[in-house]
């Protein structure tokens, strides 16, 4: 028997495909991960329903799989995730082709149904099937989130938060890194959160990450989807005084103008986000901070807008994102105001957003020159390395595209090189090993 497993959406849902490879790969089945075109006795897609994009992306990927089951390609077609925990009895109705629906949290028995007869559980419930390059890791350390945020139907999908406790993520990181894992990117809904649940209800997290970072062969730990409210200032001092404790931190912000963070729920105004950089750039020189902002929230008129604008012109964030606001039924906003900006003007507002931000990474790019690095090897292509240093996270950050001091076939992804800045392409930078 052969199966398929298609991730869609974040990385959160990667760490849950890799699970399932593993567990399916356990009982003797073989299996492939987002290949191009169906194959194989059965497709398991892993859905995204976050915003309206990532589901309509998902719809259409359990439609193209139901019709090549149609024609014969594949035999089944089980769907799991985020998009069938929220509407797994309405999908049902829609699309009956489909063999088998399973949530977030239930996808243990598709193992179970595949093999028509209950499989004997094995190994530990974290082990998972790394499908990323084999030198780098996604960590999840959480699950849910006890935010809700106006505009997120997280908490609606995943429930309230829960922490893996450390004793657990530790024996998993070792695990990853006898397998050869050197870069562990740290993810969670609510990373400040982490540990408020366990026992001493606080934030564990400084604690967690300063035990990582003692694991020998964890050789980067970058942190992933901070809150802002509440956040945890103790891991700042284990960032700045661990070296392989990547000083980047990516915090999601949203918003600057405080009738929008109130409408939008996220427990913090204006002067508190600038507080919380200042601090953050006060105690780790030289951080990298990766941030998403939202336009188009209910109660952004232009001046709330202009002052979105001036806060990204003076805080200079060395890497961001944005969207635009999509209603969610369920949420908090979608029952308290009204969806009332049009959605070109959502767009406009978008474009001028990112607009600034590219020629700010272009200036920052720029002023790099010169500048030496550790970079890892991700990719040898032509006479090419592509590669990342600790202020790079995979698939959302700029890659260094580095010329070699020999012939391109010496080197292998996970070999780390030292190189200097020669330049940039857009928000690539160029270099040379040296």
């Amino acid at each position: 028997m052969k199966i398929e497993v298609i991730t869609m959406g974040c990385s959160k849902n990667l760490v849950d495909s890799e699970r399932v490879v593993k567990m399916l790969a356990d009982k003797g089945i073989e299996v492939c991960h987002n290949v191009d075109g169906f194959t194989g006795d059965a497709v398991v897609i892993n859905t995204c329903g976050f915003i309206g994009d990532a589901k309509e992306e998902s719809v259409n990927m359990i439609l193209e799989a139901c019709e090549a089951k149609k024609f014969g390609i594949v035999k089944k077609v089980y769907v799991m995730g985020c998009l069938s925990q929220r509407y797994r009895d309405e999908l049902k109705s829609e699309i009956p082709e489909v063999d088998g629906w399973y949530g977030k949290f239930d996808w243990s028995s598709i193992a179970d149904d595949l093999l028509s007869t209950p499989a004997l559980r094995t190994g530990k419930s974290y082990e998972r099937a790394i499908t990323t390059p084999s030198h780098h890791a996604y960590l999840k350390i959480s699950e849910g989130c006890n935010r809700f945020c106006a505009f997120c139907a997280i908490p609606l999908i995943t429930g309230r938060h829960k922490s893996r406790p450390v004793e657990e993520i530790i024996d998993e990181v070792k695990m990853l890194v006898a397998q050869g894992v050197s870069e562990l990117n740290v993810i969670a809904q609510d990373l400040s959160a982490y540990g408020t649940d366990l026992e001493g209800g606080r934030s564990r997290l400084a604690e967690l990450i300063d035990q990582m970072a003692d694991i020998e062969g964890a050789r980067r730990i970058r942190l992933h989807y901070a809150y802002p409210a509440d956040f945890p200032y103790d891991v700042l001092d284990v960032m700045a005084s661990r070296p392989n404790v990547c000083n980047y931190l990516d915090i999601a912000l949203q918003h600057i103008d405080d009738k929008v963070l109130s409408n939008m729920h996220r427990h913090v105004d204006g002067r508190q986000t600038r507080e919380l950089l200042a601090e953050i750039r006060r105690r780790v020189p030289g951080i990298f901070i990766r941030s998403t902002l939202m336009t188009g929230f209910p109660g952004e008129d232009e001046v709330a807008f202009e002052n979105l604008l001036q806060f990204v012109r003076e805080q200079r964030f060395e890497r961001m994102g944005a969207f635009a606001y999509c209603e969610e039924e369920g949420t908090t906003g979608a029952k308290l105001f009204s969806d009332d900006i049009p959605q070109h003007v959502k767009d406009s507002r978008l474009d001028q957003l990112m607009a600034l931000q590219r020629d700010i990474a272009e200036e920052m790019a720029e002023a790099r020159k010169g500048e030496r690095l550790e970079v890892v090897v991700d990719e040898v292509k032509g006479e090419k390395l592509i590669c990342r240093s600790e202020f790079d996270s995979p698939e959302v950050d700029p890659v260094v595209i580095v010329t070699p001091g020999q012939s391109a076939e010496c080197y292998h992804p996970g070999q780390y090189i030292i190189c200097e800045v020669t330049g940039h392409d857009s928000y690539d930078l160029l270099a040379r090993e040296v």
